[in-house]
């Protein structure tokens, strides 16, 4: 409580006089508000501890703590409720999207198994295909090939034949001429040429 400045100026004057009947007791101040006590300072408690502050310390408890209650339900509670709905929704939303995506890649990895399949199996075809057709291309080559070989084998057979007969034909004359020619050496004179044929054709073998 603040000291009024008549009371600042008269409180020396009351100190010098002596008290009057009636008069507060010392340790008191009088003001226009009321008198103020000193006993608290006095005995030196602690404020919080004296207990006849019990009262008004409980009366603003419950006040800071409705106060306080207040903040928490219609501030502090709702941004926090937001901010974990907000936390909640988004990662509902990441699961979603992280769902999807797996499902994409799983729809991708079977796609792929799929086609890598159809191209293996297709490749397989081909080359089965591939491998009839150069096994048929081969047998023809090779009956084209034998057919060739037996007409040229054929040709050179007869042609061996013609050869053959011609020099068995020709065996006679050259063993005639060589047979003259050696009687001519031997006697000195020529021989008769139906005497030669005739020894040659007997000396010759049969079917000659």
């Amino acid at each position: 409580m603040f000291v009024t400045s008549a009371f600042a100026q008269t409180a020396p004057e009351a100190t010098e006089t002596q008290e009057a009947p009636g008069a507060a007791p010392a340790g008191e101040l009088h003001t226009e508000t009321g008198v103020v006590h000193d006993d608290a300072h006095a005995t030196g408690v602690f404020p919080p501890f004296d207990a006849s502050t019990y009262p008004s310390q409980l009366l603003w408890l419950v006040i800071t703590f409705g106060l306080f209650y207040l903040l928490m339900k219609k501030v502090i509670v709702p941004r926090l409720g937001g901010i974990l709905e907000q936390r909640h929704d988004r990662i509902a939303q990441d699961l979603d999207e992280a769902s999807r995506l797996k499902s994409e890649a799983d729809a991708a990895v079977e796609t792929y198994e799929s086609e890598l399949a159809a191209a293996r199996s297709k490749a397989h075809t081909i080359g089965e295909t591939a491998r009839e057709a150069a096994k048929t291309k081969a047998a023809a080559d090779r009956a084209a090939i034998e057919a060739e070989l037996a007409e040229k084998l054929s040709a050179a057979e007869a042609r061996i034949s013609d050869i053959k007969a011609q020099a068995f034909a020709q065996v006679g004359a050259i063993a005639e001429e060589t047979a003259s020619a050696i009687v001519d050496q031997l006697i000195g004179a020529k021989a008769n040429a139906d005497e030669i044929k005739a020894a040659v054709a007997a000396a010759s073998p049969k079917g000659v």
